[in-house]
């Protein structure tokens, strides 16, 4: 492992390939970039400046913004460089959730951004004694700007470079707090170490080489894009950051941008797909044939096929007449994806990948800085259905046990990568961290197998969360993650959850989704007057019935689901009148929540 920090990334692209969009975002309405050498200035600056204040290498500094931008990234790169931990904050949490992070990791100082982050962190301030001052990243009546503290472009910087020069690869580099399906938030503590394992593990598989143009919108405060940032530094990148919401249509961020490579959530390529598929509906006579035509086509789609005589005839006219289109929309020169946090459903990876937008899935967790498993973008390094062979350095085992079924269990992982530990939890810790034969694992709480893949390679297959496998009253445990995810692929549903701990059956909330429903109205000649009315329909019931009737045979009796409600507020992860979301910052079920908010519903399927 080399001996390296996180911000000796940043030294390297400016000595071997400086860029000069280096770091860019929109202000005002146009595209705004920072040089690598600006970015680097930027840095020393802000060190310089922190030091100056009192701050010491294992001091905290929360930040919080909704998304990333270039001054961002020169106080990330500052606050490393002399030894002082950068704390993200999620943007969506409330500020009780700020007041218990900004409280446990001791920050002294924290810095926001945009909208209402200054005003949640301000209440959450006045019980949190040991918070000096909160600067904002952008302009505020009442505020200290974050480059209010910059040290002159002249200054000495010789006591910046004292105080990186003793930093080690085993030194803290961050606290990640992960957003919790339920509990307080626990403190990743992530060394230099975890986290250039992952970089240099992903350097062997992401096709990203220097120059190349990368997007970034997932949020910094999670782990996953984190890393992903400081990959692009190493691999001299150009980082364009945006928000979701800017993402699609003719005037879009991606047909603007045209990147070469971005991170994203399954749910957003579910969303991409939809928008594709809703086009397609608009069409008529032979282009909406060809349409369809080419969509059922994709759905044979397997990694490393080879294709000849008809066959390939057939995959050449819908690459020139249907996917050429859809590769345009999303700039046209996109040479990869890799999707997490979640199960990407098979239809949009077969559809995105046939059309020749390669999109791959892996796997990890906060506390493994995150990445355990990748499919890579290389013939026989991707497998559908798996979250693909573990990462170079990465060893992982499967705890089997008498509530799993055969060749499935529990995931124990161990690399360079895995946590020192939570944060003032060693008691959390513990449960985490497993002795084996002398040797410590990292238990992930995921359920999975292995499966054969291409050149007698193991893959790995996440099955469920073991937290989550429900026991019915009858004493049958039902994964639950595995049907939702079959009844996800389906156009109609938007959400789903699975019911049944110490219930004599298994049942299921759902949220359809209203732009196929409204769809099918439409097909179906029916008049519609929104989604609270629809889901009362006696037709929009046998509908979904005629659903679980096709889904059920693919499980166990056991798992089959029995009842179901149909529900018409899709769930979210933050909620604009304060109550408690329905999902984490990361939309993983809060299955807690939502059995509390739709209790009636549940108890009236088991009357």
């Amino acid at each position: 492992m080399t001996e390296r920090r996180i911000f000796d990334y940043l030294h390297d692209q400016l000595r071997d390939h400086p860029q000069q969009r280096a770091f860019g975002s929109k202000k005002g309405g146009r595209w705004t970039y920072l040089s690598t050498a600006e970015i680097a200035d930027l840095a020393n600056r802000a060190s310089l400046g922190f030091l100056n204040m009192g701050l010491k290498p294992g001091d905290k500094v929360a930040t919080v913004v909704y998304q990333a931008f270039p001054e961002w990234v020169a106080i990330e790169y500052a606050l490393s460089q002399i030894g002082v931990l950068n704390v993200p904050m999620y943007p969506t949490i409330s500020s009780r959730e700020y007041e218990y992070i900004l409280n446990e990791s001791e920050a002294k100082l924290c810095i926001v951004g945009e909208g209402d982050l200054y005003d949640k962190v301000l209440k959450a301030k006045e019980k949190v004694p040991g918070l000096g001052e909160v600067l904002t990243f952008f302009d505020h009546p009442d505020v200290r700007r974050w480059d209010s503290i910059l040290a002159p472009a002249d200054a000495d910087f010789s006591a910046v470079t004292a105080v990186s020069n003793t930093i080690g690869p085993d030194d803290l580099a961050t606290l990640i707090y992960t957003s919790g399906t339920t509990g307080n938030p626990k403190g990743v503590m992530l060394t230099h170490r975890n986290i250039i394992f992952n970089v240099e593990a992903l350097r062997r598989i992401a096709p990203i080489g220097p120059g190349d143009i990368t997007l970034s919108f997932l949020p910094v405060s999670h782990v996953y894009e984190r890393v992903v940032v400081y990959a692009y530094t190493a691999y001299s990148a150009s980082v364009t950051f945006t928000g979701t919401d800017n993402l699609g249509g003719d005037k879009g961020d991606l047909k603007a941008i045209r990147p070469h490579f971005f991170t994203c959530v399954p749910r957003l390529l579910e969303k991409v797909y939809e928008r594709i598929y809703a086009r397609g509906l608009e069409l008529g006579g032979l282009q909406r044939a060809l349409f369809f035509w080419a969509l059922d086509l994709s759905e044979k789609w397997e990694f490393d096929q080879k294709s000849s005589g008809l066959e390939a005839l057939k995959w050449k006219i819908a690459d020139i007449l249907i996917f050429s289109k859809w590769r345009e929309a999303l700039g046209g020169r996109v040479k990869g994806m890799i999707t997490a946090a979640s199960a990407c459903p098979m239809r949009v990876l077969r559809t995105f990948n046939a059309a020749g937008i390669p999109v791959r899935e892996g796997y990890g967790l906060s506390e493994a800085a995150p990445g355990l498993s990748f499919n890579g973008f290389r013939e026989g390094e991707a497998l559908l259905g798996t979250v693909g062979p573990a990462l170079e350095g990465v060893d992982l085992i499967i705890e089997q046990g008498p509530d799993f079924r055969p060749g499935e269990g529990e995931i124990l992982a161990r690399s360079p990568g895995i946590m020192k530990g939570y944060y003032k939890q060693p008691e959390k810790t513990a449960e985490m961290i497993r002795e084996i034969n002398g040797e410590q694992w990292l238990a992930t709480g995921d359920v999975g197998m292995f499966v054969d893949g291409p050149g007698g390679k193991k893959f790995l297959k996440i099955t469920d969360r073991k937290k989550e496998l429900l026991k019915t009253s009858g004493g049958k445990y039902v994964a639950p993650t595995p049907i939702e995810s079959t009844f996800k692929e389906h156009r109609l549903v938007e959400q789903v959850m699975i019911v049944g701990e110490n219930l004599k059956f298994v049942s299921a909330l759902i949220v359809p989704s209203e732009e196929g429903l409204r769809e099918w109205f439409l097909k179906h000649n029916m008049e519609w007057t929104g989604l609270d009315a629809a889901i009362r329909n006696p037709k929009v019931v046998e509908r979904y019935q005629m659903l679980v009737d096709r889904v059920n045979p693919n499980f166990s009796h056991a798992e089959q689901v029995k009842k179901f409600a149909l529900l018409s507020g899709t769930w979210e992860s933050v909620k604009a009148d304060g109550s408690d979301a329905e999902l984490t910052p990361t939309l993983k079920l809060k299955r807690r929540v939502i059995m509390q908010k739709f209790a009636s519903e549940i108890e009236s399927m088991y009357q």
